[in-house]
């Protein structure tokens, strides 16, 4: 197995998410102590945004309970900007992929809000149940 599939890649000196926080400052929306905001460079709906700690840990398990909580604050604050910038937004998403066989492909935690709109799917029931195609339906 390489090191990426294993989920050991991403050391903090050459990681994209702890760049950020010192080159690229400027695509923080917001942040607090643990943790910061940015909109996803690959939305899949406008508004798509990541959650991120500020300490390089690879995944939601290693979080402490403060980088949790602030991440939680920041969840909630970004929704309500969102919502209000944009009456269209009728649901959410939020979702996580952690390790490489379920989709994480930058291995520092991140957390998905993802804004959802009327009509931006044919049939949106089974939402994340769909991360395995055919599994979604009921």
């Amino acid at each position: 197995m390489s090191e990426k599939e294993s989920g050991n890649t991403g050391a903090a000196e050459s990681c994209l998410f702890c760049a950020i926080q010192t080159d690229d400052r400027k695509r923080i929306v917001e942040e607090n102590d643990y943790a910061y905001a940015i909109r996803d460079g690959f939305p899949v709906t406008p508004g798509h945004t990541l959650f991120i700690p500020k300490r390089h840990v690879p995944d939601y398990f290693g979080l402490t309970q403060e980088e949790r909580d602030s991440i939680n604050l920041l969840i909630h604050s970004q929704k309500k900007i969102l919502e209000t910038e944009d009456p269209t937004i009728e649901g959410w998403n939020i979702g996580i992929n952690n390790g490489f066989v379920s989709g994480q492909t930058v291995f520092h935690c991140h957390v998905h809000l993802i804004p959802r709109r009327k009509g931006d799917v044919e049939n949106p029931r089974g939402g994340v149940r769909h991360v395995i195609p055919s599994k979604g339906s009921y």
